[in-house]
């Protein structure tokens, strides 16, 4: 694996190693040693799997507070989606700050989002697949969510969403008050 960094300290990029011959490729998705060795999070609890169905479908901006806080390893394993994140965590030299990356079947790329950021993914092709590693388990006490076009942030999504769920839909502009206090 080859951890790319990304603009936003922490976070990167992963690119599979694969190993190919006439039979096609087989590449490791984790390795506890190689993330160890890149100062990332070892331990997840539960790998999660989501199916949209149609092109232009926004999920997030999704995260949880406090010890509920999560990592998130994420990979499309059918279609293509544009995945971001958004660092949320206080005092961080990239507060405010998004990144989003194509990841799709194809380019087996994954995504490492830190504990303490925002995530979400806009899906570019119809009947796009995605699972992900997670730290920690679900506290929907802790839940919190940002509206993906909170002005203050402006994350560039590459194409405006079609199909928004109603709980994402009416997430909140920020206010550290509410989306940093537990």
């Amino acid at each position: 694996m080859r951890f790319v960094p990304t603009p936003l300290e922490g976070a990167f990029v992963i690119e599979l190693d694969k190993r190919e011959d006439e039979r096609g490729f087989f590449a490791r998705l984790f390795c506890e040693s190689e993330f160890a060795a890149a100062g990332l999070d070892t331990r997840f609890v539960q790998i999660n799997n989501s199916l949209s169905r149609d092109k232009g479908t926004l999920r997030g901006m999704h995260y949880q507070l406090g010890e509920a806080g999560e990592v998130k390893v994420v990979r499309c394993v059918r279609g293509t989606l544009w995945d971001a994140i958004l660092d949320l965590r206080p005092g961080s030299a990239t507060f405010g700050q998004s990144f989003g990356a194509e990841l799709s079947a194809e380019n087996r790329r994954m995504m490492y989002a830190p504990r303490g950021f925002a995530h979400g993914f806009l899906t570019l092709e119809k009947d796009t697949e995605a699972f992900y590693l997670v730290s920690a388990f679900y506290a929907p006490e802790l839940e919190r969510g940002v509206r993906w076009n909170d002005p203050r942030f402006a994350i560039p999504w590459p194409e405006e969403p079609q199909v928004i769920s109603e709980k994402d839909e009416q997430q909140r502009d920020f206010d550290p008050a509410w989306h940093l206090a537990g």
